[in-house]
Order: C-alpha cells, then sequence, then structure tokens
C-alpha cells in the first residue's frame, strides 16, 4: 500500500534506476485504456476529464489508445498552464494528431455529452481536499451525465492517504490505480484494479535519490520545529561527537547539543561556534552521569549515543542505564552498540554497527549483499530496534523492512564517517521514523563520500562529508513523475 509521498519516492528511484517519469506515464495510461476497454464495448463515447498535471497526463496517454472508441478529451485550464513537461508533451501529441482535445477556459461551458463512460482524470496522489474551480463542476457534470465513472489513480476529491473525502469528490464506479494501492481506497464504494506500470523492483529494494523526498521542511517553522537532537559522547575522544554534532546540524536539525565530560567540552568548543555544549563531571560518562544526562535527554527529540565514549566498563555500564530509562528515538553507534541486546528499555533504537560490530551484538553477516540483508533482518527481527548495518553496501531493516543502499566508495573506509552518519541519523530521526531515517541518512553519507571523490579524489576526511551533507540531500524534482 502506497502512500502519496511513496508514489513520489518510487517514481524519482524509478527514473534514477532508468525508467523515465514518461515512460511511467505511457504505461499509466495503457492501463487507463484498458480499463475502458473491459467497461464499455468499441465504439462507445467516452469522456476524458483531464487535469492539468500528471494524473491528467494519465487521462491523455490514454486518449491514443482508445482510437475505436468515441473519445473527446477536455482539459480543465488552458495548455499554458500545464504542469508538467511530460503532461504537455502528451497534450500536444494529442493536439498534433488531431484528437478530440479542447481546453476548457470556463468550466460553466463544460460539456461532456452523452457519454456512456467518463474518465476522472482530474487529482491525482499528490492533491486532497474539497474540489474547488474548475474540478468542483466537472465533479458534478460527471454525475449529470449518468455515465459509468472510472477514476485514474484514485477519486478526485479522496485523500490518498486515507483522510477526509471531499464533500464533493467524484463518486467513481471503478477505479484503476498503479502499481500498489492506495490507503484512501479502502473506504471508496468502487471496484479497484492495481495495474503495474514498470516500476522496477529495484525501486523499492534499493535506497535512491527519490528516498530524499521524505524529510521536507515546514516553511512556517520555528526554531526546534525541525528537530533538537542531543550527542552523548566523548571521553577518550573528542573529534568524534563534535562530527556526529556538527552532521547533524548539517542534516537538518534546528538544535544540536553535546553532553560529554568536563575535558572534552573545553575542546568541542573550539571545534565550532555552532555547537552547545553541556559538561558533566569526570573525564569519561559513567554511572553517576546517567541522571543529569537523562533529564538532559527530555527535552530533545533524538539522542545520539556512542561517538567517542569508548568501552571502559563504567562507561557501558552508564549507558546501558541510560537506554532502559529513556523513551523516544535514540540512535546506537560505536562502543555503545555493544550494550543493546541486553538492555530492555522503552526507546525506540537506530543502531548503526559495521559487520564487526554487529557480529559482537550476537549478529550474522555474510559476503553476497542478499545474504547479508536477510540475516540482518531476522536479527533486527530479534532485537525489535532499526538497525543500518554499514558496508560497501547498507542494509537498512527493522525486521520487515529491509532495503539496501549503494551510495558511497572506498575512500570513506578513513575514520569519522560512521560518526558523521550517526549525526545525519539523529536529525533525519527527529522528522522521519527511524527506518526512513536510516534509509535517507545512508543514501546522503554515501553520496556526500562520493561528491567529495569526485570533486577532490581520494584522500577525504571526515568533515568534507559533513561540509558536503547540505549538496548530498537535495531533493530532486518530484514535479515529473507520474501521478
Amino acid at each position: 500500500m502506497l502512500t502519496a509521498r511513496e508514489v513520489a519516492v518510487l517514481d524519482a528511484n524509478a527514473e534514477a534506476l532508468g525508467v523515465p517519469r514518461k515512460q511511467l506515464m505511457e504505461s499509466s495510461g495503457n492501463a487507463v485504456a484498458r480499463a475502458v476497454r473491459d467497461l464499455v464495448d468499441p465504439g462507445a463515447a467516452v469522456a476524458i476529464v483531464a487535469g492539468r498535471g500528471n494524473n491528467g497526463g494519465d487521462g491523455l496517454v490514454a486518449a491514443r489508445f482508445l482510437d475505436e472508441y468515441e473519445a473527446s478529451v477536455h482539459l480543465l485550464g488552458r495548455a499554458s498552464a500545464i504542469g508538467t513537461d511530460i503532461a504537455r508533451e502528451n497534450w500536444e501529441a494529442l493536439i498534433e494528431a488531431e484528437y478530440d482535445a479542447h481546453e476548457v477556459t470556463d468550466s460553466s461551458a463544460l460539456a461532456l455529452g452523452d457519454p456512456d463512460l467518463v474518465v476522472d482524470a482530474m487529482l491525482g496522489t499528490g492533491v486532497a481536499g474539497d474540489l474547488r474551480e474548475p474540478e468542483a463542476t466537472a465533479a458534478a457534470a460527471m454525475i449529470d451525465a449518468d455515465a459509468t465513472v472510472l477514476s485514474v489513480d484514485v477519486p478526485s476529491g479522496v485523500d490518498p492517504d486515507g483522510g477526509v473525502r471531499a464533500s464533493n469528490a467524484v463518486d467513481a464506479d471503478h477505479v484503476v490505480t498503479f502499481h500498489d494501492t492506495k490507503p484512501g481506497l479502502r473506504a471508496v464504494d468502487a471496484e479497484v484494479r492495481v495495474e503495474p506500470i514498470g516500476i522496477p523492483a529495484a525501486a523499492e529494494r534499493f535506497v535512491g535519490p527519490g528516498d530524499l523526498l521524505r524529510p521536507g521542511r515546514d516553511p512556517r517553522g520555528h526554531k526546534g520545529d525541525h528537530g533538537e537532537v542531543l550527542v552523548v559522547g566523548g571521553g577518550p575522544y573528542t573529534g568524534a561527537p563534535a562530527l556526529a554534532a556538527r552532521s547533524a546540524l548539517r542534516a537538518g536539525a534546528d538544535l544540536v547539543r553535546v553532553a560529554c565530560p568536563h575535558p572534552v567540552a573545553r575542546a568541542l568548543q573550539g571545534y565550532s561556534e555552532n555547537l552547545i555544549v553541556r559538561p558533566f563531571e569526570g573525564e569519561r560518562f559513567a554511572p553517576g552521569n546517567v541522571a543529569t544526562v537523562a533529564a538532559l535527554a527530555t527535552g530533545h527529540d533524538t539522542v545520539v549515543l556512542g561517538p567517542g565514549l569508548g568501552d571502559a566498563t563504567a562507561t557501558l555500564d552508564a549507558a546501558g542505564q541510560l537506554l532502559s530509562g529513556l523513551g523516544g528515538t535514540v540512535v546506537v553507534d560505536a562502543d555503545a552498540l555493544q550494550v543493546v541486546p541486553e538492555v530492555e528499555t522503552d526507546a525506540t533504537l537506530l543502531c548503526t554497527p559495521h559487520q564487526g560490530e554487529l557480529r559482537a551484538m550476537g549478529g550474522e553477516t555474510a559476503a553476497d549483499p542478499a545474504e547479508r540483508a536477510d540475516l540482518a533482518e531476522a536479527f533486527a527481527a530479534e532485537l525489535g530496534h532499526t538497525l543500518l548495518v554499514k558496508g560497501a553496501q547498507d542494509v537498512i531493516t527493522d525486521g520487515e523492512r529491509t532495503r539496501r543502499n549503494r551510495t558511497g566508495n572506498a575512500g570513506m573506509t578513513v575514520g569519522g564517517t560512521g560518526d558523521v552518519l550517526a549525526g545525519a541519523c539523529g536529525a533525519l530521526a527527529a522528522v522521519l521514523d527511524p527506518h526512513a531515517a536510516a534509509c535517507v541518512a545512508a543514501f546522503a553519507n554515501g553520496r556526500a563520500g562520493d561528491i567529495v571523490v569526485a570533486e577532490r579524489g581520494h584522500g577525504l576526511v571526515a568533515t568534507d562529508l559533513v561540509d558536503a551533507l547540505p549538496q548530498a540531500l537535495r531533493r530532486p524534482d518530484a514535479a515529473g513523475g507520474a501521478a
């Protein structure tokens, strides 16, 4: 079952795999035409009511496959206002080939004639809420036409994600939807058929640029709305918590604080003026610091536990105690991973082990990426937490959903890249569920490494990844997809 965002993600991932959005639209339109042929006989009158987006584009394509019907296309609005290149190209193809296609620039003048079937191709999965003009008048005209109504993807006015249905939504008799069903269709009293349109399985198996569409920023947001992250780290190492904190900022968190021992705090404040440091007593994280850090953690959306903590017995005891008392979301990295299998916690954990750390936790691994993914999935199900297993191909799994990431390069074997990844996970887990956050973080971290190597060659250092993260997180254009 696909939400509207998942549709956009898959479209972009398919395009990155070499399946253009225009090809997906061609397949979608062909599927609509097949549905028409199953519902009415050749020679029947078919009115296609098309919006100016990609849902309308699907309807425009369908018209080219219905030559044995009396098909007419009614574009709601001016062709100059069509919102995507691929939909506009399909409109121009109809005009050039002299199909019965015309613009409806005044909704009161919409005349569907006496059709046997009406295709509702007005609004797709990216739109919800009450229908406005000209769609509202067109929806009413469909009712007045007393014809069979076939909606494309979802009936216009039905929230694809299962939210409130518009009072003036199209009352469809049939729906043809693509690749997988949509949550909003569960409440639709219509026959729903799901049609494949050529999205490769790899678009779901592998994390791709489409996944960068998952996080977003509210333009009306305030400081803190996009995540407050607490990094708990430092002791024997000072660079690791600084890398994780700076990475969290570059990955979009509004506020990042670092809880660390006093000696580390002094060094951290020299790394960057952007870091907010909350020092605690002692040379290392120890049981006596747990209450202080736990109280600080309650004011944050996510906690990143582990960068630079070390593996002293007292430190690991403190990490276990902290986890056992926390709720919310915690990214666990580095030496702190050792305590996860034995800890009972109400927190949702996102663990980021490399393969050696995975084995130390009790998991298994293999050379073959697919086998490694299966083993990680089984271990995540046993743990009850999300795993991001780092490697030449990262594996991201929560025990049910498993994906692999292929960005990154051999230059990223240098120290500190895992700290950058942990910080990015912390920022993204403040706005996404842990599995999605891990997918986006893994892709962006590897992409940042690819950007740096492409620009400078090998010899990158972890701070290079931090600086490249904003570019690596740049979202693809979602407007051209086959909605």
